[in-house]
C-alpha cells in the first residue's frame, strides 16, 4: 500500500509537471482524474501517511481566518525603473554599471540577462529539505503575508524538488493569469452575474484577478481562478537568527553558479517554468535589441507585461556593485508605455460604420496611453456600455494595446458626479435621420438607411457594383473613394451619370481606365432581377434570397409591395429577413434609389409570379464541392439555377444532391456519411439537361 501511495504521486507530480510547466500533457485528463481519486481514498483511509508534498495537498480544505504576517529572510526589495522609457534608457543604464565598474571603452562589452517584466504578483517560496513549505507577497519588502495556502493550488509551482536541487533555498517570481484565462474568469463572473449571484464581479485586468485570487482566504475559491507561475530569483538563507541583506545573500551561495544564466537554468531543471524570452545579450546594443523586439511581441504574448528588465549576468560583479538607496545597482527596470489610465469622459457620441453599425463612442479628456494620445474609446455597443454603466462625466479607465481600438475598461464609481446620465442608443441614425433598429438576438443596432445613408454610400456602391450584383468590373474601392470624396457620386444613380471629362480629371485615371469603367456601366445596365435584388445590400437578404423573391413575385414592384404575409410565403424567408425586407422598403428614400436607377436604364427581366415552379429541378437543393473538369463553380451553379433548383453552401439532410470534383473534402465525407447521392460532372449535365 505504502508503495503504490509513493508511485501515485511520483506519477502525478510528472504528470503535472508536463501539463502545468511543459504543455505537454503525458495522460488524458481522464486518467489523471482517476489517479488522483485513487490517491485521495488511500490518504483518506491512511491519514497519517499524508504528506505536505502530495499532490492532494494543493487546494486545503477550509478558509483562513486571516494572512499571518512573515518576515523576509532576504528583504525583498523592487528594482529601479529607468525613467526613460525609450531606447535611450538601455544606453544610460550600462553607461551606469561601466562607470560602477570603472571599465573604459576598450574593455568589452558587459554581459546582460535580459528578462519580461511581468504584469504581476511578486512571490516569495520557501523550501526545506526540498519540500514548500511557505509562500508569501512581497509585502512592503521586510514584511509580507502568508499565502502558502493559495500558492499550492498553482500546478506550475513543484510542492517538492528533485534530489539535484540544494535542502533549503528561496525562489522568487511572479503570479500572473493570462489573458485568454481572465477573459474565461471574466465570461464565468458575468454569467454568475446574471443568474443573481450579486457578490459575485468581473475583473478589471489580469494582474488584479491574480492578486485577488493569491489574497483569497479561500483557497477552494483561489483554485478556481487560473493561475500561472514564472520563476526569476534564487536566494540561499539556512536557518539562522538573522536577516541576510541582499549582498550577504549573493555571496552566500549564488557565486557557485557563476552567472544569473546559470541561475535561471538551475531553476529550469528542478522544475520551475522560466520564460523562454529571457537570454544573455551584450553591452548596450543586445539590451536595445532586446528591447526592440520584446515590443513588437508585447500585443502577442499571452500574458500582459509592463516592460523589460536588465541584469548584470556575472553573480560577482552583481556582488561587487551592490545596492543604492534599497535598490540593486546591478538591475533595472524598463518599462514600455502604460496601456491603462485615467481620464474623465467628455461625452458620448454614436458612429455610424460603412455597413450601418452603430457604435457609442466616449469622447475622453486627451490622456497619453499606449505610446499615443488618446481622445476617443470605443464602448462597442450598448449592452457593453450599461454594464459597464458608462457615463458623461465619469472617470474611467481607458485601455490601449498595440493598435487595437482604446476601449473603456471599467469606472471610478467612486469618483462619480450626482447628475451623470445613463446612455441610450439613439432610435433614429444620427448621420441621415433612418430608423435605427436592433434585431431580435443581435448586439448591435444599425442604420436602416442603406443606400441613403452617407456613412454607408461607399459600402453600398462597392456592393452594388460586386460581379455577383450588377457586375459593374472597372468600379474598385480606391476609385470609389475618389469618386464620393470628390462629390461625384452621393448615390447609386450618379453612377449612371458621370461622364468622361469628370472620370479623366480625377487623378490616376487615364483616358483608357475613364473609358473602359463608362464601358462598365454601360454592360450594368441590363441586368437580372435577382442581381438587382442583392444589388440593394438589404440585410440578410444574399443571393439565394434575391433568386427566391425574383423567383417567387417576378417584379420589383411586388417586391417592394410584399407584405409580411407574403414575404413569408416565399421559399426559406423567415420572419427576421421578411422584416428587414419590409423595413428597407418602408424607407421612402430607398425606393427612391431602385426609381432612380430605373430612370437611368438599369433595367431587368420581369416574369410572371412563380413562372419557374414547374422547371425540372424546382424544390431541390444541391451543393456543389471541390473543382470540376471543365465547369466553374458559378457555370455550375448558374445550370442547376436555370433548371430551378437552389445551390446551397452546406450539406444537411435537406440537401438532394452533392456535385463533387477533384479535391472535395468535409462536404463530400458529410453527404456520404449522411447517404446523400454524389455526382459528377457528368451526372450534373444528364441532371439539367433532362426533361
Amino acid at each position: 500500500m505504502l508503495d503504490r501511495l509513493v508511485q501515485l504521486r511520483q506519477q502525478l507530480q510528472l504528470a503535472g509537471h508536463h501539463y502545468h510547466v511543459l504543455d505537454d500533457p503525458l495522460m488524458p485528463d481522464a486518467e489523471y482524474d482517476r489517479l488522483f481519486r485513487e490517491l485521495q481514498a488511500l490518504e483518506a483511509a491512511h491519514p497519517g501517511l499524508i504528506t505536505p508534498d502530495s499532490p492532494t495537498q494543493r487546494v486545503g480544505a477550509a478558509p483562513m481566518a486571516a494572512f499571518t504576517q512573515v518576515r523576509h529572510r532576504v528583504p525583498m526589495l523592487s528594482i529601479h525603473t529607468e525613467t526613460d522609457i525609450s531606447e535611450q534608457g538601455a544606453v544610460q543604464f550600462d553607461a551606469r554599471v561601466r562607470k560602477q565598474l570603472q571599465l573604459n571603452d576598450t574593455d568589452p562589452p558587459v554581459n546582460y540577462v535580459a528578462e519580461l517584466k511581468f504584469d504581476g504578483l511578486a512571490i516569495s517560496l520557501i523550501y526545506r529539505h526540498r519540500l514548500l513549505v511557505q509562500a508569501c507577497t512581497r509585502g512592503d519588502g521586510e514584511t509580507s503575508e502568508d499565502v502558502t495556502h493559495n500558492i499550492r493550488t498553482i500546478g506550475q509551482i513543484p510542492l517538492c524538488l528533485p534530489d539535484s536541487a540544494p535542502a533549503e533555498l528561496e525562489v522568487r517570481g511572479e503570479v500572473y493569469m493570462r489573458r485568454d484565462d481572465f477573459e474565461s474568469l471574466n465570461e464565468r463572473q458575468r454569467k454568475c452575474i446574471a443568474e443573481g449571484l450579486k457578490h459575485e464581479k468581473t475583473f478589471v485586468n489580469p494582474r488584479n484577478a491574480a492578486a485577488g485570487a493569491v489574497r483569497q482566504l479561500d483557497p477552494k475559491i483561489a483554485a478556481q481562478r487560473p493561475l500561472s507561475f514564472y520563476a526569476y530569483a534564487l536566494h540561499f538563507h539556512p536557518d539562522a537568527a538573522h536577516t541576510l541583506s541582499p549582498v550577504e545573500a549573493t555571496l552566500n551561495g549564488l557565486q557557485a553558479f557563476g552567472s544569473h544564466q546559470q541561475v535561471l537554468t538551475a531553476l529550469k531543471d528542478w522544475g520551475f517554468p522560466v520564460s523562454e524570452h529571457s537570454r544573455q545579450v551584450n553591452g548596450a546594443s543586445g539590451l536595445i535589441t532586446f528591447h526592440q523586439e520584446i515590443a513588437a511581441l508585447r500585443d502577442s504574448l499571452p500574458f500582459d507585461i509592463d516592460g523589460v528588465v536588465y541584469k548584470v549576468s556575472d553573480i560577482g560583479l552583481q556582488a561587487r556593485m551592490g545596492m543604492v538607496s534599497r535598490e540593486p545597482r546591478w538591475a533595472v527596470a524598463h518599462k514600455y508605455p502604460a496601456q491603462e489610465e485615467l481620464t474623465t469622459v467628455l461625452g458620448i457620441e454614436v458612429q455610424v460604420g460603412r455597413t450601418g453599425k452603430l457604435t457609442p463612442v466616449a469622447k475622453l479628456a486627451p490622456v497619453f496611453v499606449g505610446g499615443v494620445t488618446v481622445t476617443n474609446a470605443t464602448l462597442h455597443n450598448e449592452d457593453e456600455a450599461r454594464r459597464k454603466d458608462v457615463r458623461v462625466a465619469d472617470t474611467v479607465i481607458v485601455r490601449r494595446a498595440g493598435d487595437v481600438i482604446p476601449e473603456v475598461v471599467s469606472v471610478m464609481l467612486e469618483k462619480r458626479m450626482q447628475d451623470a446620465r445613463i446612455f441610450t442608443m439613439p432610435a433614429l441614425c444620427p448621420v441621415c435621420g433612418s430608423l435605427a433598429v436592433r434585431e431580435d438576438g443581435e448586439a448591435d443596432y444599425r442604420c436602416t438607411g442603406g443606400l441613403f445613408c452617407s456613412a454607408q454610400r461607399k459600402q453600398a456602391i462597392l456592393h452594388f457594383a460586386h460581379k455577383r450584383a450588377v457586375d459593374i468590373a472597372d468600379l474598385g474601392e480606391k476609385l470609389v473613394d475618389q469618386l464620393v470624396d470628390a462629390g461625384l457620386v452621393n448615390t447609386l444613380s450618379d453612377l449612371y451619370k458621370l461622364g468622361f471629362s469628370q472620370l479623366s480629371s480625377l487623378e490616376r485615371m487615364a483616358e483608357k481606365s475613364a473609358n473602359n469603367l463608362l464601358a462598365s456601366l454601360q454592360r450594368s445596365k441590363l441586368t437580372t432581377l435577382p442581381r438587382f435584388i442583392f444589388g440593394l445590400g438589404i440585410r440578410h437578404v444574399g443571393e439565394a434570397t434575391a433568386k427566391d423573391m425574383a423567383r417567387h413575385f417576378g417584379s420589383m414592384d411586388a417586391v417592394m409591395d410584399a407584405s409580411m404575409e407574403q414575404l413569408l410565403t416565399v421559399n426559406d424567408v423567415g420572419p427576421v429577413v421578411a422584416q428587414s425586407l419590409r423595413t428597407f422598403f418602408d424607407q421612402s428614400h430607398n425606393r427612391e434609389v431602385v426609381e432612380q436607377l430605373r430612370a437611368c436604364g438599369v433595367n431587368w427581366e420581369e416574369s410572371a409570379p412563380g413562372a419557374r415552379l414547374d422547371l425540372p429541378l424546382a424544390g431541390h437543393t444541391y451543393v456543389i464541392t471541390g473543382t470540376l473538369p471543365t465547369l466553374s463553380r458559378d457555370q455550375a451553379q448558374a445550370m442547376l439555377e436555370e433548371a430551378g433548383a437552389k445551390v446551397a453552401g452546406s450539406v444537411s439532410k435537406k440537401t438532394t444532391g452533392v456535385i463533387a470534383g477533384e479535391s472535395a473534402g468535409s462536404k463530400l465525407e458529410k453527404a456520404i456519411s449522411l447517404g446523400i447521392p454524389v455526382l459528377d460532372e457528368a451526372a450534373l449535365m444528364a441532371l439539367v439537361k433532362s426533361p
